[in-house]
C-alpha cells in the first residue's frame, strides 16, 4: 500500500481543490497546470455540473458508501471473473470425458491447444486495448461476453484436433481484453486501500474456479451420456452460465462512476472525490495521447512488471495440468481428481481470504512485500513435488495441492499494482496492454514445458518454476517497491499545495480549478502522485 492511504478521505477539503472558476492572474501566480477540457477526466462534465451542490462527505456517510460500492462492484467482477476461467478450464474438465478420442487429441496436442489460447490472446492485446480505450466499459464487456458466449457453444460441434485450435485461438482473442477492463473498472470505483485489500477477493474467484466447475464436472460424470458425450454436456452447462453472464453485464455494469444507475447523484460524486483523493489519477479518458503511450514504454517499472509476469506465468499452465497429473500418478480414479481439484480450489481460496483479510487489518503493510510472502506455498509445494519419491503418491497429491494454486494470490497483487502505480490513463492502458503481451508470451511457453517424453514427473518443467517463477519473479516485485519507495521519499519532500491542484479550460476560455486527478496527467508529469507499495 502506500504513503497515500494514510490520509482519510474524508477529511476536510481544500478551499481550493473545489471546482471554480480562476483569473489567469491566479492560473500565473500560483503556476498551475492549464489543459484543455477535452484532454481532462472524461467524469468532470458531470462534476462541474454537481459539485457545487453537493456537500463534503461525513465520516458515517463513508462508510455506508464503501460498504455499497465495494459490495456492489466486486460481486460484479468476480462474478464475470469466475466465469471466465471457467471458460478457460473447460478443456481440463473435458480431458476427463471423450474429449481426446472424439476429437484425436494427445498429450502434445492438448499442450498446443492450451499454447493456441495465448496466441490468440496475445494478438488480442492491441485491438483489445485499444477499444477500451475508446469504447464505454459495460457496453464493451456486453459484446464481449457475447462473443465468447458463442464461441463456448460452437465447441461443443468441434468433430478434430483443427476445429479445437481454432476455437480457443478466437476464444484467447475475445478474452484479451477483459481482465483489464474489470481492473479498470476496480480503479474507477474503489479507494486505493480498497482495491489493494480486495485483489485477493477478486482472485479467489478463479483460484477457486475448481469448486464449481468441479462440481458440475462430478454431476455429469452421472449423467446419461448415450446420446450426447460428457464433455459437450459440460460445454453446453458452461455456455448457459456465460449467457447468463452477458445478460447481467446488459443490464447492471456501469461504463463509470458518473453513470453508475446504482448510485445516487450524490453517491456518485462522492465516488469520484474519494477515489480521486487517494489514488491521485484519473478515472477514465477517452482521448488516445501518444506522450503517454511513449512514456509507459520508456517508463522502467513498465519494464519491470512485464518481466515479472513473463516469468511468474511460467508456471501457469500447472493448474491447467493438474487432473492429467492426478491421472498420471495412479490410483485416482476420474471421480476422486475431481474431488481432489474441488478440495485444491477450496484451499485457494482460503488462502486468498487470508491475504485480504492481511491488507485490510494492517494497511500500511507494502503490498509488494506481501506478494513475495504470498509465493512461499508454491515455493516450497514445488520443491517437495520434486523431491519426493515417485510412490509416495499422498505426498505428492499434497504437495501439488500446495503448489498448484497459491500463486495467483502473488499474480493479482502485482496485477492490481502494475495498474495504481501509473497515472494517466492512456498510460494505464499501454501498460496493461504491454504486462499482458508478456503474460501470453509465457503462456505461450508454460504448456510447452510439459512434454510427453518427460512424464510422469516433468522435472524440468518443475525446475524452471521453482527457479524462475517462484523465486526470481518475487525479488523483481521488491526491486519494484524499492525504486518507487525512492519515488515517493522525493516527492513527499517538495510536495506543496499548488501541485494538487490544476486548471481545465473550457470552450469558451473560461479556466476553472480541479482536483490535479481531473487533469489526466501520468505518473512523472503529476508530481503530487504517491505510488501506492
Amino acid at each position: 500500500m502506500s504513503e497515500s492511504q494514510s490520509s482519510s478521505t474524508h477529511s476536510a477539503e481544500k478551499p481550493n481543490e473545489r471546482i471554480h472558476s480562476v483569473s489567469e492572474k491566479e492560473v500565473q501566480q500560483h503556476g498551475y497546470k492549464v489543459i484543455q477540457s477535452k484532454d481532462a477526466d472524461a467524469t468532470l462534465a458531470f462534476q462541474r455540473q454537481y459539485d457545487s451542490e453537493v456537500p463534503e462527505i461525513t465520516a458515517e456517510q463513508e462508510k455506508k458508501l464503501s460498504r455499497k460500492v465495494t459490495w456492489y462492484i466486486m460481486a460484479l467482477v468476480c462474478w464475470v471473473n469466475l466465469v471466465l476461467y471457467m471458460d478457460k478450464a473447460t478443456l481440463s474438465y473435458a480431458t476427463m470425458f471423450e474429449l481426446f478420442t472424439d476429437t484425436g487429441l494427445t498429450q502434445n496436442r492438448y499442450s498446443n491447444i492450451n499454447t493456441l489460447f495465448y496466441v490468440g490472446f496475445a494478438v488480442g492485446q492491441i485491438p483489445g486495448n485499444y477499444l477500451l480505450l475508446k469504447l464505454p466499459i459495460g457496453w464493451y464487456l456486453v459484446g464481449l461476453t457475447s462473443s465468447w458466449t458463442v464461441i463456448i457453444f460452437l465447441t461443443c460441434l468441434a468433430k478434430n484436433y483443427g476445429g479445437l485450435i481454432a476455437l480457443r485461438f478466437f476464444l484467447g482473442f475475445v478474452e484479451a481484453s477483459i481482465l483489464p477492463l474489470m481492473n479498470v473498472t476496480m480503479g474507477q470505483f474503489l479507494t486505493s486501500a480498497e482495491k489493494a485489500a480486495t485483489a485477493p477477493i477478486f482472485y479467489s474467484t478463479c483460484l477457486g474456479v475448481t469448486i464449481p466447475t468441479g462440481f458440475i464436472a462430478y454431476g455429469v460424470l452421472y449423467a446419461d451420456t448415450t446420446h450426447i458425450h460428457g464433455w459437450k454436456i459440460f460445454y453446453i452447462i458452461i455456455g448457459g452460465l456465460t449467457f447468463i453472464t452477458t445478460l447481467l453485464v446488459l443490464f447492471l455494469y456501469p461504463n463509470n462512476p458518473a453513470e453508475a444507475k446504482f448510485l445516487t447523484v450524490e453517491e456518485r460524486i462522492w465516488t469520484i472525490r474519494r477515489v480521486q483523493r487517494t489514488t491521485g489519477a484519473s478515472i477514465e479518458q477517452k482521448t488516445f495521447k501518444k506522450h503517454q503511450m511513449v512514456e509507459a514504454l520508456k517508463d522502467k517499472i513498465t519494464w519491470l512488471f512485464g518481466l515479472f509476469f513473463l516469468l511468474q506465468q511460467l508456471a501457469n499452465n500447472l493448474p491447467y495440468q493438474q487432473n492429467l497429473l492426478f491421472t498420471g500418478m495412479g490410483g485416482l480414479s476420474n471421480l476422486n481428481s475431481t474431488l481432489v481439484s474441488v478440495a485444491s480450489g477450496g484451499f485457494a481460496v482460503v488462502l486468498s481470504l487470508f491475504f485480504s483479510a492481511w491488507l485490510y487489518l494492517f494497511p500500511s503493510f507494502p503490498s509488494l512485500w506481501l506478494q513475495a510472502i504470498s509465493l512461499l506455498p508454491s515455493f516450497v509445494g514445488s520443491i517437495v513435488a520434486v523431491s519426493l519419491p515417485w510412490d509416495n503418491k499422498k505426498g505428492l497429491l499434497a504437495a501439488l495441492c500446495l503448489a498448484s494454486p497459491a500463486f495467483g494470490v502473488n499474480w493479482i497483487l502485482m496485477f492490481s499494482l502494475n495498474q495504481t502505480t501509473a497515472a494517466g490513463y492512456t498510460k494505464k492502458i499501454t501498460r496493461n496492454a504491454f504486462v499482458m503481451f508478456w503474460y501470453c508470451v509465457a503462456n505461450i511457453i508454460s504448456p510447452q514445458l510439459w512434454r510427453s517424453k518427460d512424464a510422469p514427473r516433468y522435472y524440468p518443467a518443475w525446475i524452471v518454476q521453482i527457479v524462475l517463477s517462484f523465486f526470481v519473479a518475487p525479488i523483481l516485485g521488491l526491486v519494484i517497491y524499492y525504486i518507487l519507495k525512492k519515488r515517493n521519499d522525493e516527492r513527499l519532500a517538495a510536495v506543496s499545495e499548488d501541485n494538487r491542484v490544476g486548471v481545465v479550460q473550457d470552450d469558451s476560455e473560461t479556466e476553472f480549478v480541479v482536483n490535479v486527478a481531473s487533469l489526466d496527467l501520468t505518473d512523472l508529469e503529476n508530481k503530487a502522485f504517491i505510488y501506492p507499495l
